[in-house]
Order: structure tokens, then C-alpha cells, then sequence
């Protein structure tokens, strides 16, 4: 379908709980809904309200809004045909309309950290939390929140009316309860109890017996009807293009009937639990002091100005559409940046603290992919709490001088399947206190410095050591896949990069430059003994001497390039791959004025995309150019070519760095326009394609994608 327009919009509450869809409406992934709500923070996300199904009725004539593909991509109801306008900020909105009515549509989810939002939306302590985090143990539990309260999920909706007669609005309540990676089936054992209140309806699955989470529907006008009965078959095209389940099955317990004159207004608020006096009372202008109150929470967090000041009391009593404060024609570029940054940082229950999803729809947050981004959605906009939580929160969990790349949802322990994670803390760790001269948190977080140095030279788990004979960091376990490029199909790595990675030592060498300069620095100001911070001092900086003219190992002449991996049997990789960049983009970098800029000479004709670098040279015989196809053969082409947003913020530092004097040889362009008009409209994808035209793949909203854009962009 040409006109069918199938970009996608999201929204997200800080908890993890997210709603999301296409522009037409169509429902096309499995993480398309209006209510995933993270019943564990920022993880058990569960499908409860997938949509509202539309139709109006204008003089006698009815015609339906939605737009549904069916089975094999058979649409019907074809509601994109009457679809006049479509605007996302400040939030998603719809507009249908013929020649004698319009009907808009506007969707935001408020921020659920309720009693935390003056916190969390200052410059003061973000996200504080209701316990200290706890260091892991064996019994290791989930600190929960003091008060179930403290989490709020909902989804709030407003449909307005314009026209020269009466309408009859029927909207047809669709939901279900599903884990939100997979579909639902209709079965004999799945139902749901509906109990019917006063402008409400109160939800929940009962699957064998089993009951699930309760969750309630409620409206400022109109009759509900009760009228159970099952959708099959719906359709979800993306889903068939990557291999997965494609069909699901929604049900519904029945609809609204909302008369309506013109300039009327209906909001529908969906929230999770039983109702309670707490929510107040749902109004027509609850939802413009929604919309409000997130762009007063924005506004404080980033320093913008004039949040709330320009609504009417017109508006605010009649329940207008709502002016932003920022009209989207001035929504800065670095504005909407920094908005898109936010839908990242997220509250997690099992560690009481702040931390990053990694991308939206389907990821988690991972450690690597948590410090790698936080210069660009902390440090750049200042919110140097929130970076020094985080910080901290990963040093509490520091075990055998590794940091977790991924915290539990329940009782268990923190994943410590990364070599890299405890170099990037570290490395972040320093531009923190470059930014901060926070010199209490240096000596706060010093012992756990020292353990990570300990351990890489003493040895620890995954026979992580530094090689005594040249000081470089290696690791040789089967079976698994610790740097950033880390597929498993099995337990085979599809980029095996055991021994000694170039980028892996990069950071190991800056770690060390770190050490030498932080106690010395700690010396200076007396937080220890100043003779013994010394002598570490100049112990650090001779083994950073010794890396250093290591590194040249990774040399290699013939390309002017680095060598990738120095393998355990002391081979070379040769692979023209970007971690040579990341090399080269440290805070302290090992290598000579010539070599940086053999090095970008190469990676700039090879890797260089206008949506930033592939993972392969294309020249490479293991070079795959498109990611698609089913679950194996994307994870084949992950690191295989496919290009990553992220590794232009590397690029582009290092280029600072050897070319201070030229211009950068990039055009900023092409991503700017993905992030404002394609895919995810607001934010940046994961990856692209490595072939032409460069097609944006994976994840529709990927952290450190948008983290990368920040920290350069103007």
C-alpha cells in the first residue's frame, strides 16, 4: 500500500512501560499497544490495552478510522484513507476528517514515578532511591518501593470533535495479557472478567484459573456496552519479514458510544489496578494538565524556559488543544534530541536506582550499552546526578572487578558476561569527574577501582589476565562472547574475538592513564596516605607506558590499519572492523599522530555511512550487507556490516583528535532526517543496513544511537 504509511511513534513513562504504533494505525509488530505496562520496572512489560477501534457516525453514514491487516497482510477497514494530518509533538496526534467533519486523536502516557517527580524532573537528586542499592550476594533480593503508589502505568486519550452536526463516536475496547514478546491465542482457558462502574470498566485475564493483572478503563462521557467477542487473525507484518510469530489474536469486551455536538471533547484514561480515590477525577482537562505536566518535567530536567506559560485559560477551561510551550516550528533540533534522550532513562525496582534501556522495543538495559551512552543523556545536558547514580549503582555491584552488563528482574544475580563493562565504567568514571571535579566521588568509588585493577592483572572469571610479558588485557574462554560484539548462535560467537581485542586494550590503557592521575590527584588533597597514592601513582603510569608500546602489536603496516584481535595462539585478525576507531576515540589514546590518521584514512573510505559505521568492510568475504531474514540470519549480518549509529560519536572524536584542522568528512543530514521524519519518528534507530540506501533496521529507538547524536551535534 503507497499511501499506507507505516512509521512508528513512541511513547514511554520512565518505568519501562511503553505505548507505540504506526501513523495509519496499523498494527504491524508485536510491540505495537497503547498500554505495555512494566509490571517488574523497567521489565515484566505486559500488553493490556492494545487499542481503541474507531468509527463515526455523521448524518446516517458511518465510517471506520482503524486501518487492521489481516492473516496475510489482507487490510481492512482502511481508515488511513481519511487520515488528513499526523503531528508528534508535543505528542502523537491524529487527524481524520471529511468535508463536513474533523476528528483528532491525541495519546500521552505520564510519567510513572509517582512521588518521585520533583526529584526526578529537577536538578537536584534524580531518581532517588527508596532503599540504598545493596551489594549482591548470594540471598541477593529485590528491594521493592515503599509504596505500591510510588509506580504509576496509564495511558491517557482524547478524541475532539469539529463539525457542522451531531456525531456518534463508537470506540471498541481491544485488549489482552501477554508477555510483550509474544502473541496472543484465543483459547477455552483464556478469559476475562469485566466488572461495570460508574463511567468505568474494571479489566482482567483469568487464564486457568489463573488470575492476571487487574486494570481499569474509564471515560469523561458516553455508554458502555458490554459485547464479548474475540478478533482473530490480526496481522503483523514486520513480524513475518523477521521470521516470528506473526498472528494474534485480541479480545473485546465491548464499546463506547459517546454522542458528540461540535468542539466536544471525550477522555479515556487507562490505568493499571483497581480504581482508588488516589487517581481523582477523570475531566476534559486532565489530559491537557498531563501533557502539561510533561513538558513541565522536561522543562526543568533540560533548563528550557516558559514550560506551561503560553496555555489559555481559555484552554485550560475548555479543554482546548493544547499549545505547546515550545510550538513544534521552534522545537530546536537539540531540543527534540534531548526529548527523545529522556524516553531512555528509566527507574529499576530490583536495584532501586536509575538505568538505561538500551533500545525500544524489545531490549532491556545492558551495562556496555548503559556507560557507553551516558556522556550524551547525562553529562551533555548536565544531569550529573542521574550520571553519578548510575555510576554508582554499578560500582555497588561490582564482583571480581567486573561490572553487570544486565541486572536481574527477580531474586538472582546480576549477568557479568562483559570484559569491557568495568573499562567503560572507568572511562565514563573520568569524564564524570572532568565535568564534575567531583574529587568526594573519586575517593568514594576508589576501592572499586582498585578492585577492577586487581583483577585484570590478578585474573578472574572468563580467564580475563593481563599478559605479564607485554601488560595487554586477554581472555580465552569457549563458548561465549564478552566485547561488544557478541552474538551467539548457540554457543558458538559469529565474531569469535577471544585473546586480546584492540579496543578492549584501548580502554585498558586509558583505565591506567585514569589510575595514574586520579591518585595522584587523591594524594594531593589528602583523602589517603600521599605516599602510597603516590607509588601507585607512578606504578600505574609505568604500566600504562608498557601497554602503550604493546599496543604497536596491533600494528599493521600492510593496511595502516589495527589489527582487530591478537588471537591466543598470537595470530592476527586483519578484519577492517570500527573498534581501530573506538582505539582511537579514548579519553588517552596509545597511538602515533600517523598512525590515527592511517587509521581514519581507511575506516573513512571503508566504513564511513551516512548513518555512521559498518561493522565489516564491505570488501571482506564475510561482509553481509543486508540484516533481514529470520532470527539466525540477522544475528549472521549483526556485526558482519551492518552499520551502527553509535560508532559516529567515536569517528567523529577521533577524527577531533588527528584532523583538528579539516573538516569533518560527514554530512549530518541524512541522520537528522531519519531521526525527524522515518522509522521512529523523535528518535534513532539501532542500525542500517551496510548496502544501499542504507535501510534502518533493528531496534526503532536505540539508546546510544540518540546518546552519540547529542554529544556532537550543534
Amino acid at each position: 500500500m503507497p499511501d499506507l504509511d507505516t512509521r512508528e511513534w513512541l511513547l514511554t513513562n520512565g518505568l519501562g512501560s511503553f505505548a507505540s504504533g504506526t501513523v495509519s494505525g496499523v498494527r504491524t509488530r508485536t510491540y505495537h499497544g497503547w498500554l505495555f505496562a512494566a509490571t517488574n520496572p523497567p521489565s515484566g512489560r505486559t500488553l493490556l490495552f492494545s487499542h481503541l477501534e474507531a468509527s463515526l457516525e455523521v448524518l446516517g453514514s458511518v465510517v471506520s478510522l482503524g486501518t487492521n491487516f489481516w492473516g496475510k497482510n489482507q487490510i481492512e477497514r482502511t481508515g488511513y484513507e481519511l487520515l488528513r494530518n499526523f503531528d508528534i509533538n508535543p505528542v502523537p496526534k491524529w487527524t481524520w476528517g471529511q468535508d463536513n467533519w474533523q476528528l483528532t486523536r491525541e495519546l500521552v502516557m505520564p510519567y510513572g514515578l509517582v512521588g518521585a517527580g520533583e526529584e526526578a524532573g529537577s536538578k537536584g537528586e534524580e531518581f532517588s532511591p527508596p532503599h540504598p542499592a545493596p551489594r549482591p550476594s548470594a540471598s541477593f533480593k529485590c528491594p521493592m518501593p515503599n509504596s505500591p503508589a510510588q509506580f504509576c502505568h496509564r495511558i491517557l486519550i482524547r478524541y475532539r470533535y469539529e463539525g457542522s452536526y451531531t456525531a456518534i463516536l463508537r470506540l471498541r475496547l481491544l485488549i489482552a495479557e501477554r508477555d510483550f514478546h509474544h502473541q496472543q491465542t484465543s483459547s477455552q482457558e483464556l478469559k476475562f472478567s469485566q466488572l461495570l462502574g460508574q463511567k468505568q470498566v474494571c479489566l482482567q485475564a483469568i487464564d486457568s484459573g489463573h488470575f492476571g493483572i487487574p486494570w481499569h478503563l474509564r471515560w469523561t462521557q458516553g455508554n458502555y456496552q458490554p459485547d464479548a467477542v474475540w478478533y482473530w487473525d490480526y496481522g503483523l507484518s514486520e513480524e513475518t519479514k523477521r521470521g516470528l510469530g506473526d498472528k494474534e489474536d485480541l479480545y473485546s469486551p465491548g464499546y463506547l458510544i459517546v454522542t458528540l455536538q461540535p468542539g466536544d471533547t471525550v477522555t479515556l484514561e487507562a490505568r493499571v489496578g483497581f480504581p482508588d480515590s488516589v487517581s481523582g477525577i477523570l475531566t476534559p482537562e486532565t489530559f491537557v494538565e498531563a501533557v502539561e505536566a510533561e513538558q513541565e518535567r522536561l522543562s526543568k530536567i533540560f533548563g528550557w524556559r516558559g514550560a506551561g506559560e503560553q496555555r489559555s485559560k481559555g484552554a485550560e477551561e475548555q479543554g482546548n488543544n493544547y499549545e505547546s510551550p515550545i510550538p513544534h516550528a521552534q522545537f530546536s533540533l537539540s531540543q527534540q534530541l534531548l526529548k527523545a534522550s529522556d524516553q531512555f532513562i528509566v527507574y529499576r525496582a530490583s536495584i532501586a536506582g536509575p538505568t538505561v534501556i538500551a533500545g525500544y522495543h524489545w531490549f532491556n538495559d545492558w551495562g556496555r550499552d548503559t556507560l557507553i551512552a551516558l556522556p550524551g543523556l547525562a553529562l551533555v545536558p548536565q544531569r550529573f546526578d542521574l550520571a553519578k547514580g548510575v555510576l554508582r549503582t554499578f560500582g555497588h555491584y561490582c564482583r571480581h572487578g567486573l561490572i553487570p552488563n544486565a541486572f536481574p528482574d527477580v531474586n538472582g544475580e546480576p549477568i557479568y558476561n562483559s570484559i569491557d563493562a568495568a573499562l567503560w565504567w572507568i572511562e565514563i568514571l573520568g569524564l564524570y569527574l572532568e565535568a564534575t571535579q567531583d574529587w568526594d566521588f573519586l575517593a568514594e568509588q576508589f576501592p572499586i577501582i582498585q578492585q577492577i585493577y586487581k583483577a585484570f592483572v590478578g585474573g578472574t572469571h572468563f580467564n580475563i589476565q593481563v599478559d605479564a610479558t607485554d601488560g595487554l588485557v586477554s581472555w580465552d574462554t569457549r563458548g561465549v562472547a564478552l566485547t561488544w560484539m557478541d552474538v551467539l548462535i548457540g554457543s558458538l560467537p559469529v565474531t569469535p574475538r577471544h585473546g586480546k581485542p584492540v579496543e578492549i586494550n584501548a580502554l585498558w590503557y586509558s583505565a591506567l592513564c585514569w589510575l595514574s592521575q586520579w591518585a595522584e590527584r587523591l594524594s594531593q588533597l589528602e583523602y589517603g596516605s600521599p605516599v602510597r597514592l603516590t607509588k601507585q601513582s607512578q606504578r600505574y603510569a609505568q604500566q600504562a607506558q608498557l601497554v602503550k608500546t604493546s599496543l604497536q602489536k596491533f600494528w599493521n603496516p600492510q593496511l595502516g590499519y589495527l589489527y582487530d584481535t591478537i588471537e591466543p595462539d598470537d595470530r592476527r585478525n586483519f578484519q577492517i572492523r570500527p573498534n581501530a576507531v573506538l582505539a582511537l576515540s579514548l579519553h588517552h589514546c596509545g597511538f602515533s599522530e600517523q598512525q590515527g590518521c592511517q587509521i581514519l584514512d581507511l575506516a573513512t573510505s571503508s566504513l564511513l555511512t551516512p548513518y555512521g559505521l559498518r561493522s565489516l568492510d564491505p570488501g571482506d568475504p564475510e561482509y553481509k550487507g543486508r540484516y533481514e531474514g529470520n532470527q539466525e540470519q540477522r544475528d549472521r549480518a549483526y556485526h558482519q556490516g551492518t552499520v551502527w549509529t553509535w560508532l559516529i560519536g567515536p569517528y567523529i572524536r577521533a577524527w577531533q583528535r588527528f584532523y583538528p584542522q579539516q573538516s569533518l568528512p560527514f554530512d549530518w543530514q541524512p541522520l537528522l532526517d531519519h531521526f525527524q521524519f522515518e522509522a521512529c519518528l523523535g528518535s534513532i534507530s539501532e542500525i542500517f543496513d551496510g548496502d544501499l540506501p542504507h535501510t534502518p533496521r533493528g531496534a526503532i529507538a536505540q539508546a546510544w544511537s540518540v546518546a552519540e547524536v547529542i554529544r556532537h551535534i550543534k
